[in-house]
């Protein structure tokens, strides 16, 4: 009986046992096909991606200010600044030791990225096309491109596009593979994505991460920015490199890291292919990029606006000034408007929005769904041409917390004082330290022109219709700051 017992239980034991060897070996396989997948993108990749050399005439100012890994520093030249620790806006940069004077002109070598890629209408007879950044080759007397297989060539500028920081070299030979485009609209945040480059002159380094975010705008790094942000390391040199998904398909091209030393520091952002592709195919069609323009300033509808409106936050955008003579006041465009769908799609992003302009070529008839004091409206503009002096711009936004500002009728002396234009409001003559007017970036000669969306032409008035808002505790403002206009929401 004993035996029996012992005999079950050993059984048992055994049976017990063996889901969790067969549950430690399937981890391990599928660890191991994970690595196999990750191999196989980056042997498929490899082959289509280049390492990018350029040399270039600097001024002695930017002469090389300490040595890395391959020879003369890309700092030197304003071209890969960005990837050798150029911060963003309002971040501080590492401090250098100050440098010995320099002759007239120093000749460097900036390391880069590129990759070939399917243009429009497929690939010229002997000729391939190369994607890569503008501020890579922009500044370049000489650019020289290696591929995995040893080969290389003397590449020579087919466009560049500052705005967008897209720029397309080509090669005499057709005889490398391009890669295959993805759809970088569909992307999510959270799916694998692997960047291939050349970080410190390594060249041919792969790294894997994954989506951290999509559509970054406001960065501060392009004019026209709608950025894939990645955990995925990229380092100085992976610029212009591609970013591809676990098929191998490119989805962006790595252009920019947040760092403070100019290292990896687990956030790097790259242009959408889809963003990357209507710019490449524009350049070598034409040489230059045409642009939609709709005549308008417009600002993200935060919080306050949107309770000012009426409306949910993130719903459309504001109009904050239309142009005179301008497409937009041609379709009938008006200040406080909403744009809530441009072309049967939703609007719910400032910089989004800007790029599907933009990206729309001029003379389309472009529906928009507009809200104004409450009714959807349909305005039907035909887009312009924008030009190198218009803008399509987006009002700069601030919160507040409490009130404190002093106002004067504007008189034609007072416009003289401050310099501003004799428009019918009143001017901001004090601003309290810490205020709410002085964080929502209210100066002395700023003119407010509305208060709840009524115009107010002296102190009185704006004293009047602010006193009508102290039970809310929040007023809307239309200010006007030089030739720029903009609403704010005030509350205390």
């Amino acid at each position: 009986m004993q035996i029996q017992f012992i005999t079950r239980l050993l059984l048992l034991c055994c049976f017990i046992a063996v889901p969790a060897y067969a549950k430690q070996d399937s981890g391990i396989e599928n660890l191991r096909q994970t690595s196999r997948a990750f191999s196989s993108v980056a042997k498929k990749v490899s082959p289509s991606v280049v390492s990018i050399q350029i040399e270039a005439k600097v001024p002695a100012r930017q002469a090389p200010q300490f040595a890395l890994p391959f020879g003369q520093d890309p700092m030197a030249d304003e071209f890969l600044r960005r990837f050798f620790g150029a911060p963003l806006p309002g971040i501080p940069g590492p401090q250098r030791p100050p440098q010995p004077q320099q002759a007239p002109q120093n000749r460097v070598v900036g390391q880069g990225s590129g990759f070939v890629f399917k243009v429009k209408d497929g690939l010229l007879k002997n000729k391939t096309y190369i994607m890569t950044n503008n501020h890579v080759v922009e500044h370049a007397d000489k650019i020289r491109v290696k591929f995995k297989n040893g080969k290389e060539y003397i590449a020579k500028i087919t466009g560049r596009d500052p705005l967008s920081d897209v720029a397309v070299i080509e090669i005499n030979t057709d005889d490398h593979p391009a890669l295959v485009a993805g759809d970088s609209s569909t992307l999510e945040v959270g799916e694998w994505v692997i960047a291939i480059g050349n970080p410190f002159g390594l060249s041919y380094t792969v790294t894997v991460g994954v989506v951290s975010a999509k559509g970054r705008t406001g960065i501060g790094i392009n004019d026209y920015e709608d950025f894939i942000q990645t955990d995925a390391a990229i380092n100085p040199g992976n610029s212009g490199g591609p970013l591809v998904n676990i098929y191998g398909d490119v989805i962006g091209m790595n252009t920019a890291i947040f760092s403070r030393s100019g290292g990896y520091m687990g956030i790097g952002f790259a242009i959408p292919i889809n963003l990357a592709l209507a710019v490449a195919d524009q350049l070598i069609d034409k040489g230059e990029v045409t642009r939609g323009y709709l005549g308008v300033v417009i600002q993200q509808m935060t919080s306050d606006l949107a309770e000012s409106f009426g409306l949910q936050p993130g719903e459309g955008v504001l109009v904050a000034q239309v142009n005179e003579g301008t497409p937009a006041a041609q379709g009938g465009l008006q200040q406080g408007d909403v744009i809530v769908t441009y072309r049967g799609k939703k609007v719910t992003d400032v910089g989004e929005f800007r790029n599907r302009v933009a990206l729309t070529p001029p003379g389309t008839r472009a529906d928009l769904v507009i809200l104004r004091n409450g009714e959807k409206k349909t305005l039907k503009v035909v887009i312009g041409k924008l030009n190198k002096d218009e803008l399509i711009a987006q009002g700069p936004e601030q919160n507040a917390e409490e009130l404190g500002l002093v106002v004067q009728t504007l008189t034609p002396a007072l416009a003289q004082q401050f310099g501003i234009p004799a428009v019918k409001g009143v001017v901001v003559t004090e601003v309290a330290p810490g205020s709410i007017a002085a964080l929502a970036g209210i100066r002395p000669g700023t003119v407010i022109l509305q208060v709840n969306r009524k115009p107010v032409t002296n102190a009185t008035e704006f004293k009047q219709a602010v006193a009508k808002s102290k039970a809310k505790k929040r007023v809307l403002l239309l200010i006007r700051q030089g030739n720029m206009q903009r609403f704010i929401t005030l509350g205390w």
